[in-house]
């Protein structure tokens, strides 16, 4: 226990820098279900022709204005138009007697012993690769999509080539691959028994490569992403990354640590000549950082890294690596998205090689000879020097190669952004699982914004606001979206700029999510202004897209500050307040509930109270409490009685929600009426007394259930509670009695009966006397009720 004693402080370290950083803000300022999304039309669900898609490979083709999906035994390509999307189907199961042969193994018919589609590439101009598990033999095929402007979309399934090496043989392994030069990349494990990990690259006129055998290189990965990025205007210098986790083997790591690596190969590398034959002769890995600074150095690591998503900037050399890491501990569940700048990752690749001289001794910056061409690098117009130059990775040096061999691990690590996370959520009720990210302009600067899919089917909208010179970051939830029905994990997600959409790929088929939908927001200037949205001004009429290059001028926008007290000045901010009194009534000693939800959970509510035109903050104790849905009495008390005002403040913006009036009725009185009443006949199912008071005073449950004699006496016994409440706010009693417990003909005689009530209190409120310190009482004379 002694040796895991750092890692629980790390832990704790953790929990700690998470309830600091749990504010309102990371609370969605905005829910919205999966009915809300449908009934604005901002989201739409693709789930297949048979109502079951089991999505495991998708492909955002925005040239064609197509999207292509991947499934069980089955492909599609959806035309994607301004208002449906118009589908083509292929039906693609195994090879004859591969299925037969998968359950004969031992697997499972239904989620293994099928062709899972996991892989979807642009071939040509007018061709896709396709590559499926094949009920674990894996298969490619090309697809004719046509070219742009046409639906065409089919396949000669007499034209399938062997997979293996291309997708794994199993579906649920991981698996990561990028296609480019018409040649194939994919980290994954290319044997039946799912053992054999390596980096493959096939298909292209060249000879296929692969990593060589050896833990040292690749120790029990998981590939999540690869991408081709180019390091200068020399193609020759063209490297493919891979991210990926694996088990460490660094000084002081405990049995099973993993850590996050991002491995790299040239794209022209073709192995050596005598070293390395076949095998990748410039592959070097380094380690990804993902921590928050902690109490007395100790870092709090993320080190389970879940997915990465590229932001491809106009320098093409340079995009931005976004990354969701999670925690591996059972102590608590935490999440983190860091942020990789290219140039930091270049920087360890060009530092100091890892080295140990034995098993027993420690890691350490290799201090030697470094062998030239430095191992790693491409062979290209900058390695070459006079009366040494290198045509293909085969005229290296054998020392060259040797040393590659032995030292793929880089000493110093990659750190993110900052050195900090963007965002950080630890012992939430779901598990963030896929990122990507739009970078949008808005009218006080640049803002990336990051849609991060969940285990559960739903999508976060979320910011990362810096302050000033300081490197703390301000985490803002926009949105939820609740994008499936029932919860399902997500699996993968695109992103369309030119469209302005999510693309949600889960089992349960395929969302297509409007990134914004401005008018959500409210109808006022400060409900605009406080959304933060970079995606939303106020246009002086509306809440609507912002457009940068918009020749409009009157634009509120404030993302950085949400402060609509400057930026709504002119506006009349008075309109959001709620000014129409409200009563509600309570008995002494039973408990009452003020209802008041703010607009935003993000914003903090105060309540007041006033009496004789004095206001004072409303004390809380065990007695009062404040909840998030409005201010509980668990014991009424008739000093109570007053005006309840429930305010909200907002980055510093305050607006009235609700104004209520507290009337108390004398416990005694209700009590004896209760007595006389029910005591007299009265049926046993009107009572409630677990609430301290009797569901009697039900106006429409007295007509509808019962003899006539117990009608009669709930009729009565209304009368004095009528009595009790006074005639000025039988409106409010009308509404609430018909909300609770009238249906439709029974609300319409109600209706009738009351509006013949009133005609009663208007003949009778002349002759009406007030006697002091007594509350307004009914008149005796109710025969207009009573027929």
């Amino acid at each position: 226990m002694k040796g895991l004693t750092p890692f629980f402080n790390m832990m704790l370290a953790a929990l700690l820098v998470a309830a600091a950083s749990a504010t309102k803000l990371n609370v969605p300022r905005l829910r919205l279900s999966y009915k809300d999304l449908l009934s604005t039309n901002r989201s739409s669900i693709f789930s297949g022709h048979h109502g079951q898609l089991s999505l495991t490979a998708v492909f955002l083709d925005e040239y064609r204005d197509r999207l292509f999906l991947g499934g069980k035994d089955v492909l599609y390509s959806l035309l994607l138009g301004p208002t449906s999307s118009e589908s083509k189907e292929i039906y693609w199961p195994p090879l004859p007697g591969n299925r037969e042969d998968c359950i004969q193994t031992g697997k499972d018919p239904q989620t293994e012993c099928a062709n899972f589609v996991r892989l979807l590439q642009p071939f040509n101009r007018t061709h896709l690769l396709a590559c499926g598990t094949g009920a674990f033999q894996p298969m490619c095929a090309f697809i004719y999509v046509g070219h742009r402007g046409e639906h065409v979309f089919t396949m000669d399934p007499t034209n399938v080539e062997n997979g293996r090496g291309k997708v794994p043989h199993d579906p649920s392994l991981p698996f990561a691959s990028t296609f480019s030069g018409g040649e194939l990349y994919a980290g994954l494990t290319a044997d039946f028994l799912g053992r054999d990990s390596v980096i493959f690259r096939s298909m292209g006129g060249r000879s296929t490569m692969r990593t060589e055998t050896d833990q040292k290189l690749l120790h029990d990965p998981k590939f999540i992403a690869a991408h081709l990025i180019p390091d200068n205007d020399d193609r020759d210098n063209d490297k493919v990354y891979f991210f990926f986790t694996e088990k460490a083997s660094e000084a002081g790591d405990r049995e099973g640590a993993i850590h996050t690596r991002v491995g790299r190969v040239c794209a022209n590398d073709v192995g050596g000549q005598r070293v390395l034959v076949n095998k990748w002769s410039t592959f070097i890995k380094a380690r990804l950082v993902c921590s928050v600074p902690g109490p007395h150095g100790i870092d709090t690591h993320f080190n389970q890294l879940e997915d990465v998503f590229l932001l491809r900037t106009k320098d093409e050399r340079n995009p931005d690596v976004y990354a969701i890491f999670s925690t591996i501990s059972n102590v608590f569940q935490g999440f983190a998205v860091c942020v990789y700048r290219m140039s930091d990752i270049r920087e360890a690749f060009n530092g100091p090689f890892a080295h140990k001289e034995s098993p027993d001794y420690q890691w350490g910056a290799y201090e030697g000879r470094v062998p030239y061409p430095r191992p790693g690098v491409c062979p290209s117009k900058i390695t070459n020097q006079p009366g040494r130059e290198f045509g293909s990775t085969k005229d290296f040096p054998d020392s060259v190669l040797q040393f590659a061999r032995n030292h793929p691990l880089m000493w110093r690590p990659v750190f993110p952004a900052l050195r900090q996370p963007v965002l950080v959520k630890a012992n939430i009720p779901y598990k963030l699982k896929q990122i990507v990210v739009d970078r949008v302009e808005a009218e006080d600067g640049q803002y990336d914004v990051m849609f991060i899919g969940t285990n559960v089917g739903t999508v976060l909208k979320v910011i990362a606001l810096h302050s000033g010179n300081s490197l703390e970051t301000e985490e803002v939830t926009l949105e939820e979206l609740q994008v499936f029905k029932v919860p399902t994990p997500i699996t993968s997600m695109e992103i369309s700029v030119k469209r302005q959409a999510l693309f949600v790929g889960s089992p349960a088929g395929v969302a297509q999510v409007k990134l914004h939908r401005c008018e959500t927001y409210g109808k006022a200037c400060a409900e605009c202004c406080l959304a933060r949205d970079p995606y939303c001004a106020w246009d002086g009429s509306l809440c609507s897209r912002y457009m940068p290059n918009s020749k409009r001028r009157f634009r509120r926008q404030d993302i950085r500050h949400g402060n609509p007290t400057l930026q709504c000045m002119d506006q009349n901010l008075s309109d959001l307040d709620v000014t129409e009194d409200r009563v509600v009534y309570g008995t002494e000693n039973n408990s009452t509930f003020l209802e008041c939800v703010p607009r935003s959970p993000q914003a903090t509510v105060t309540w007041l109270i006033q009496r004789d035109n004095h206001k004072e903050e409303v004390k809380l104790d065990d007695r009062v409490m404040a909840t998030e849905q409005g201010l509980l009495f668990r014991s009424l008390f008739h000093q109570d009685e007053g005006v309840y005002i429930c305010r909200s403040r907002e980055h510093g913006f305050t607006q009235t929600l609700a104004r209520l009036t507290l009337e108390v009725l004398q416990g005694e009185t209700v009590d004896e009426l209760m007595a006389r009443d029910n005591m007299a006949g009265l049926p046993d199912s009107f009572k409630d007394r677990s609430a301290g008071s009797y569901r009697a005073w039900m106006p429409c449950a007295a007509y509808s259930r019962g003899s006539s004699n117990q009608m009669g006496q709930s009729r009565t016994w209304f009368k004095d509670i009528m009595q009790l409440i006074g005639p000025s706010n039988l409106p409010h009693v009308e509404e609430y009695c018909e909300r609770m417990w009238c249906n439709d003909k029974l609300r319409r005689k109600h209706k009738s009966m009351l509006e013949k009530y009133r005609q009663a209190q208007e003949s009778a409120r002349k002759a009406r006397s007030k006697s002091s310190g007594e509350r307004n009482r009914t008149p005796r004379d109710l025969s207009a009720w009573e027929e």
